[in-house]
């Protein structure tokens, strides 16, 4: 649960990892690093969040590398963040004494978040403060495959065997030997440490305090423009901070997480790389964004889509962070995998799949982008044009669905939901637009194919809508978001009944929510996984639109308390131990924690969606 104030506990280890729950998040709008409870940072990539990482003792606990901060004899910790800030706060108890370890990726004095450039200043910030006795505190940096040094001013310049590109440099306020050093410490005593990387610092002098006081400022600043009311108000300010952490600032674009290859479930060979943007994240990013006061990320966003989809020349169903395509899928044998979970991956073998829900996610996020004023161009509107068309038609042909299924495809309801979308959406943007071409087409279109998802997807007998379009009962927990793109009304006693039934049905207990059973939907992969996050807030905001406010509101609540005590979710909890699962933190989870939180106070309200 989240605690702005938590108690000091045990440092836990399974396997010789961290369990997911007690990892905090850091980053500067191109790179995002962990730092455990233990005073470890096990992941970092740079120089960007979809570069190698020179950091993975969060794959392989003992090749991986790290950058760890701690005092010996480690006995409890607890963490937490300045208030409105990404800055992370570790404090660590040895037998002897207490330390404080402030961790920052530091921003430029003066950065100003909402606008659409880079704010990062390519430095990593740690600094330990001893509060109370005395403490030998070890600092190790270990890039993953080793590193040359050679002193180098204030302190050392670091070579990665792996990364002969990559230049580092460590700097401290205190005298550095090697890459692993011992502090004696006494109360008032600090260690400070600086690591930099593709611009050259050697000649600046290491200010810490400057840095993370001009760190937590800029957080503070963006923060201001955070407007919310309604319920768990404090865990709705943090996620809309770790949605910020996902996003790349200069590009627009968002991570879907910015881990790769952790499992879901432990053991399990469901471990993918997610440090890319998914189209379909960005409607529900930009509604969640857009309605807790963050305008120019939601808009940031929505460009960066629309130009994606114009440079690529066809709709992906994700990119890199530059719009570009994302990398082929490759296994990496020299890793263990967290907790032992192989393989490790890189890049993203669902990359090239048929999708076909990208059509409505585009033109959605087209649609999106006209209300709030934007222009479309001749040229860009040409190719959405074309988009509508082809959605006309793909919702017949088999898709891998928007679980990325690695089976046969099948013709899923979810997929023709987003083809009516695309119609639809395109059909308002011609409207709106007065633009003439095929727009009253596209609305007999959208409106036939409304009609069509609830008669042929609609199952007598299991009395639910199907995931597939042919019906046969069986259920997948995407139906629940049919109502909140607008596909079919959310009081519909059809969706109503669905609802329903995904509840009862999907259900892993305690308010979570399986995708769907496989050995109901077989997805082509071996073993089970945990419940998926998203899915549960779905059903929030449904029971959110039957009317059923006082029941959304307990689940809402529900799920909120499995938040980490840094207010951190992942993509998947295991419902037999509530543990986190998958990767982490995943930007999915806290979008939903936002968006239901945004349709529980406007229901409170008595404002309709």
């Amino acid at each position: 649960m989240h605690d702005p104030d938590p108690p000091f506990r045990p440092v836990l280890r399974r396997q010789g990892y961290l369990p997911l729950e007690d990892l905090g998040l850091i980053g500067d709008g191109t790179t995002a690093a962990l730092v455990g409870l233990d005073g470890s940072i096990p992941w970092l990539c740079l120089p960007r969040f979809d570069a190698e990482p020179l950091f993975c003792a969060l794959l392989d606990h003992t090749r991986g590398g790290h950058f760890t901060l701690a005092p010996e004899d480690l006995v409890e910790a607890r963490q937490r963040y300045e208030p409105d800030t990404g800055v992370l706060v570790t404090e660590l108890r040895s037998r002897t004494g207490l330390v404080r370890v402030t961790d920052a990726l530091a921003l430029r004095s003066g950065a100003d978040l909402t606008d659409s450039a880079p704010a990062d200043r390519s430095e990593l910030v740690r600094s330990a403060v001893v509060l109370d006795g005395h403490v030998r505190l070890r600092a190790e940096l270990e890039p993953r495959g080793g590193a040359r040094t050679r002193a180098l001013f204030s302190g050392l310049e670091v070579l990665p065997s792996r990364r002969p590109g990559l230049r580092l440099h460590l700097r401290s306020n205190r005298p550095l030997d090697g890459l692993h050093t011992t502090h004696d410490l006494r109360q008032g005593d600090r260690l400070d440490l600086v690591l930099s990387w593709g611009r050259v610092h050697r000649h600046h002098r290491v200010d810490t305090e400057a840095m993370l006081t001009g760190t937590a400022v800029a957080w503070r600043r963006w923060m201001r423009h955070f407007d919310y009311g309604g319920p768990q108000e404090p865990l709705v300010r943090r996620a809309a901070i770790t949605l910020k952490l996902c996003d790349d600032w200069a590009n627009g674009s968002l991570v879907a997480a910015p881990t790769s290859s952790l499992p879901a479930p432990i053991g399990g060979i469901r471990n993918w790389d997610y440090r890319y943007t998914w189209i379909r994240d960005a409607a529900f990013a930009v509604f969640a964004l857009r309605r807790i006061g963050f305008r120019g990320e939601a808009d940031a966003f929505l460009g960066w889509v629309l130009d994606a989809f114009e440079d690529s020349g066809r709709p992906r169903i994700m990119y890199d962070l530059r719009g570009g395509p994302v990398p082929d899928e490759t296994e990496d044998g020299e890793l263990e995998g967290y907790q032992r979970s192989a393989p490790v991956r890189w890049g993203n073998g669902a990359a090239d799949q048929r999708q076909h829900d990208v059509y409505g996610e585009i033109l959605d996020c087209a649609d999106q982008w006209v209300r709030a004023g934007g222009e479309i161009q001749p040229a860009l509107w040409a190719g959405l044009a074309t988009l509508a068309d082809a959605a006309e038609e793909a919702w017949r042909e088999p898709d891998q669905g928007i679980w990325e299924v690695r089976s046969e495809g099948r013709v899923f309801t979810y997929s023709a939901g987003l083809c009516q979308v695309a119609l639809d959406r395109a059909a308002q943007i011609g409207e709106r637009l007065g633009l003439p071409i095929r727009t009253a087409r596209w609305r007999a279109s959208a409106d036939h194919l409304r009609r069509l998802i609830l008669e042929q997807s609609w199952d007598e007998r299991a009395n639910t809508l199907s995931a597939h379009l042919d019906g046969g009962g069986v259920l997948d927990a995407s139906l629940l978001a049919l109502p909140l793109r607008h596909v079919v009304p959310i009081d519909h006693p059809r969706m109503v009944a669905t609802a329903a039934a995904v509840a009862e049905r999907l259900s892993a207990g305690g308010g979570l929510l399986y995708r769907y059973l496989h050995e109901e939907s077989p997805d082509g992969l071996a073993g089970d996984e945990g419940a998926f996050v998203l899915c549960s807030f779905w059903l929030v905001d449904n029971l959110i639109g039957q009317g059923r406010t006082e029941e959304a509101e307990e689940l809402y609540a529900s799920l909120c308390s499995r938040a980490s005590p840094l207010g951190l979710m992942s993509e998947q909890i295991d419902p037999s131990t509530g543990e986190f699962m998958g990767n982490f933190p995943q930007a999915f989870s806290h979008i939903g924690i936002a968006a239901s939180g945004v349709n529980l106070a406007r229901a409170r309200a008595g404002v309709r969606r």
